[in-house]
């Protein structure tokens, strides 16, 4: 794309897009950072960021569909501003992890993929997030929380909250 092309990203990101398709010695090979990066800033893969991001590579919006499919970390749908992630795998699942799913699930009032109305929390069953030496885990966001058992859902919701009430009053975190 060229510098006077409007673009939905901020200037930091599309900088930082632009300098990743000339890192990489096959162009393609950017696409996942790049929609990774896309919806860190946007929140999900919407219709628009396909097309830019396809421009961007001078690709097709089906190609990138394509890849953006196959991933499950990649979502189409906007989700809470706080993401909560449970590993059900077998690691997990074996010290609890359904247990404390099924408490997020009645904390939050949502089940799979499911946003709370004030759109703070999103909660999603996962297959996998890497820490099965530490299960059962979760994440929020990027955040890992590990060991976990059902009773410490509320704590770690009630922090997600009180950092996000912080936020809207302008407070130190």
């Amino acid at each position: 794309m060229s510098e006077e092309t409007m673009t939905l990203f901020s200037p930091q990101l599309a900088a930082r897009l632009d300098a990743l398709v000339k890192k990489y010695p096959v162009k393609r090979s950017a696409l996942v950072p790049m929609l990774l990066y896309a919806q860190d800033e946007v929140g999900y893969l919407s219709d628009a960021v396909i097309v830019e991001v396809a421009a961007r590579m001078g690709i097709t919006e089906l190609e990138v569909r394509n890849v953006a499919t196959y991933y499950s970390m990649l979502r189409f749908k906007p989700v809470g501003k706080y993401n909560v992630q449970v590993c059900t795998n077998i690691s997990c699942m074996l010290r609890g992890a359904y247990e404390v799913y099924e408490r997020f699930q009645d904390e939050l009032r949502i089940g799979h993929k499911g946003v709370t109305a004030d759109g703070l929390f999103s909660l999603e069953e996962v297959e996998c997030i890497g820490a099965c030496c530490w299960a059962p885990a979760i994440q929020v966001n990027y955040a890992f929380h590990d060991e976990l058992n059902p009773d410490g859902v509320p704590g770690i919701l009630s922090a997600y909250r009180k950092v996000a009430s912080q936020d809207r009053t302008g407070a130190d975190a």
